[in-house]
């Protein structure tokens, strides 16, 4: 469930405990998580007394601690203010924080040893190129989210013991300075290979995009009322498929899920122009697989409204992971993916993509049995004597917006989904 980390461990335990045995009561605690997540603002009880952020990002007297440091950077959570980034030099006790450029205290931050992910995204339907930070916690902490030009870099904006070439880009810099810094964890990144969208983008026609728009469904308990399609709306956002997981941004909180916590994905209301992509993922907050019978329940969370383009190359992803196969969850569980790569992940994914291209999605077996029957039905028409009951089922002069009210032929392109995975294409709007 997300938006546990900010709750205390006991309380979050015993609201997992109770989700486990009422299920039904998910969407009122998911509401209350995440109303709690948007509270940016620390309670104190003494004016002059430092958050609780602050004392956490506090450095020993001892140890003399320095920055490398970018100016004007634009952060959005968990306050949406413009700050200087500093990145501390010490690995190991050091951290990533926004500081006041002009008083140079930490407004907030986060220390390296409690950093679990970290995952630069391309800022979709912008002009301009942007990338967007994203770093997940451990436990406890807010998540950080920060956003770059996608231009080069001003020297005059960089502090740092290592002046970067004024051929870098911002992107290059940040991503050199944090994957040098971070033990545990690498910058993550969506690519290509992993999955491209087909659709053109209208701001940059020439590159191609590495994610979807998708809307937040109700399964979580998020309202489904508003139609995404004309602007973006507080529930709609961009799902991007990653080497180690599915992210969905760039609304608060943001939602990751990494392998090891996904049982298993679906589709479901497969339309002619839409479909809804359903994960099913364990409730536990916790960033390590999850092992005892409380941390294995599971939930589903719905993202919906994804345009139908898109399907075969999210299918190709899910089977490429075997996400589809609520079967291979104990070994996703077993083994919590290596963000750089490793010898044994990627072996694993080899093995999938093979194991996935040998199994049918759920629209590809619906076309596939929707082509049998009308080969079956022409092989009918051969020997029928329309003279003795009357007018042909077997035209297919019908339109996409006919009824089939007899259950006779239906057209392949614009009723095949209504006929294979129910009626809903007949309420669908256009």
């Amino acid at each position: 469930m997300q938006g546990l980390q900010y709750l205390p461990q006991a309380l979050s335990s015993r609201i997992e405990t109770t989700v486990q045995q009422h299920p039904e009561l998910f969407n009122l605690f998911q509401d209350i998580t995440t109303h709690i997540s948007t509270l940016t603002q620390p309670t104190q009880t003494n004016e002059n007394a430092p958050s609780s952020k602050k004392r956490k990002l506090e450095v020993e007297p001892s140890t003399a601690d320095t920055f490398d440091s970018i100016a004007d950077i634009s952060f959005s959570i968990p306050q949406r203010k413009k700050l200087k980034l500093e990145i501390s030099r010490n690995s190991e006790i050091g951290a990533i924080r926004g500081a006041n450029a002009t008083t140079g205290e930490a407004d907030f931050g986060i220390r390296y040893s409690d950093v679990d992910t970290c995952i630069c995204l391309p800022v979709p339907e912008k002009a301009q190129p942007q990338y967007s930070f994203c770093i997940f916690p451990t436990s406890g902490d807010e998540q950080l989210l920060f956003s770059i030009p996608g231009t080069k870099i001003k020297p005059e904006a960089v502090h740092s013991d290592q002046p970067p070439d004024e051929e870098q880009s911002y992107k290059d810099v940040v991503m050199k300075m944090l994957n040098k810094r971070l033990k545990k964890t690498k910058v993550v990144e969506p690519n290509e290979k992993e999955f491209a969208s087909m659709i053109t983008q209208p701001h940059r026609k020439g590159e191609k995009a590495v994610h979807v728009k998708a809307f937040r469904g109700s399964k979580d308990g998020m309202n489904t009322l508003i139609h995404p399609v004309t602007k973006l709306t507080p529930n709609t956002g961009f799902l991007f498929f990653l080497p180690t997981g599915i992210i969905f941004a760039f609304k608060k909180p943001l939602l990751y899920y990494p392998f090891h916590s996904i049982a298993s994905i679906s589709y479901t209301s497969v339309l002619q122009r839409t479909f809804n992509l359903n994960l099913n993922v364990y409730t536990s907050s916790s960033s390590s697989p999850p092992t005892t019978e409380t941390e294995t329940s599971t939930h589903e969370i719905e993202f919906s409204m994804i345009d139908q383009a898109d399907f075969s190359g999210i299918d190709t992803y899910i089977k490429r992971h075997n996400l589809q196969d609520a079967s291979m969850a104990e070994q996703r569980r077993a083994q919590k993916y290596n963000v750089n790569g490793g010898t044994s992940t990627t072996n694993n994914n080899n093995e999938g993509s093979l194991e996935g291209d040998e199994q049918e999605g759920e629209l590809q077996k619906a076309q596939r049995e929707a082509q049998d029957m009308e080969d079956e039905e022409e092989e009918e028409d051969e020997n029928f004597d329309p003279g003795s009951e009357g007018e042909s089922e077997g035209s297919g002069s019908g339109s996409e917006e006919e009824e089939d009210d007899d259950g006779g032929n239906v057209d392949a392109d614009g009723n095949l989904i209504e006929m294979e995975l129910g009626s809903e294409a007949e309420h669908a709007s256009d």
